[in-house]
């Protein structure tokens, strides 16, 4: 009998937490609710940023496909354009440049919100072979 009375003594003992252990664990909780309430709401700050950038590397991408469906050599030189797109107005310039190899071009194709350029908000680049 004297064996399952100090058993039940030490079963009751552990039953539950000490209230440090209630302090630490609540300590731990808030301070990783805090780490995960900071970063999102960062993460929707930066929403409108990333949704400007996609939608300016959309522009941009659309631009190159246009220039690389035509089957024509592109001409040494700049065209500037605008195209409007998700309710907004973009302001796209295309630069072509002459390369080391006369049979090769680069083409820059940077986008704007702005007509002035101040901003270039994407910019994407390639390269066009002469098949002539």
């Amino acid at each position: 009998m004297n064996n399952t009375h100090r058993s039940n003594r030490l079963l009751n003992s552990q039953l539950g937490m000490t209230l440090l252990e209630v302090i630490v664990a609540l300590a731990v909780f808030s301070i990783a609710a805090v780490s995960v309430t900071k970063s999102l709401s960062e993460q929707m700050a930066n929403m409108p940023i990333l949704e400007e950038r996609t939608l300016a590397q959309w522009v941009a991408s659309n631009q190159m496909v246009d220039i690389r469906l035509t089957s024509d050599f592109p001409d040494i030189g700049k065209k500037e354009g605008q195209v409007e797109l998700a309710g907004r107005e973009w302001y796209w310039r295309q630069e072509v440049v002459k390369t080391t190899d006369d049979n090769f071009r680069m083409i820059k194709v940077s986008v704007s919100d702005d007509n002035r350029y101040e901003r270039i908000v994407a910019q994407v680049s390639s390269y066009v072979h002469n098949k002539a």
